[in-house]
């Protein structure tokens, strides 16, 4: 089968499973979506929505979360994984935001990626969620399953990015990446995924990407001798 055509029986499938779905980390706000995806690298997205609700409450905008000295904004995010950094950068993107931008988040993927601490994939998030402009942000989640469906070559993010715009439509790609992420999560873990199985890898992935899948899963038991 093409690329495209896996493409297109994908993109069916994943509208008819997520309709719409949900943006996954909780917010009020651009700042709050732009700090909640900082803060995600290396943690969970439900850890985040355990600590932000706290944080936020102290600090709703960049004005408040500028004010405060990094060490405190660390109490808030301890959980979290790389906090010590996460909070120096949370303090020196919301000072920037501050003193360069008015206190508003910039509809500009160029000026967030010059953010401390943003970079390409948590700048398309926000402008894909917050501002409506169509990009392919791309998670762990995204380039593992473009490899394993055969919609990239798994070099590097950046090309499995390019890849996945080339093959969806530009009117999908804001709920495109977020059904993806969904899918990875409930159908497609990383380890132990047995993809003869799946709903999309059984059609989707090749034979060799299966067999060579299939040699990581752990080894079935057996069943005891009766004595």
């Amino acid at each position: 089968m093409k690329r495209q055509d896996k493409a297109d029986r994908i993109g069916v499938m994943l509208d008819e499973l997520y309709p719409n779905p949900p943006i996954p980390l909780d917010h009020e706000s651009a700042y709050q979506l732009l700090c909640a995806v900082l803060l995600s690298a290396q943690t969970t997205d439900k850890k985040v929505n355990e600590v932000t609700p706290a944080l936020f409450a102290r600090a709703p905008g960049p004005e408040e979360m500028a004010a405060m000295e990094a060490d405190e904004i660390l109490t808030f995010i301890r959980q979290l994984g790389l906090a010590p950094t996460k909070a120096k950068n949370l303090k020196k993107m919301s000072k920037a935001l501050v003193d360069d931008h008015g206190g508003v988040v910039p509809a500009d993927l160029v000026a967030l990626e010059a953010l401390a601490g943003v970079g390409h994939k948590t700048a398309s998030v926000v402008m894909a969620q917050s501002f409506n402009v169509p990009s392919f942000p791309v998670d762990t989640h995204i380039h593992r399953l473009a490899a394993r469906w055969g919609l990239s070559d798994d070099s590097n993010v950046k090309n499995t990015e390019r890849d996945l715009k080339a093959v969806f439509p530009e009117d999908t790609w804001n709920r495109r990446h977020l059904q993806i992420i969904y899918f990875g999560r409930e159908h497609c873990p990383a380890r132990s995924h047995d993809l003869s199985t799946c709903p999309i890898c059984s059609w989707a992935a090749t034979k060799k990407r299966i067999a060579e899948e299939a040699t990581r899963l752990p080894a079935k038991k057996k069943p005891a001798k009766k004595k």
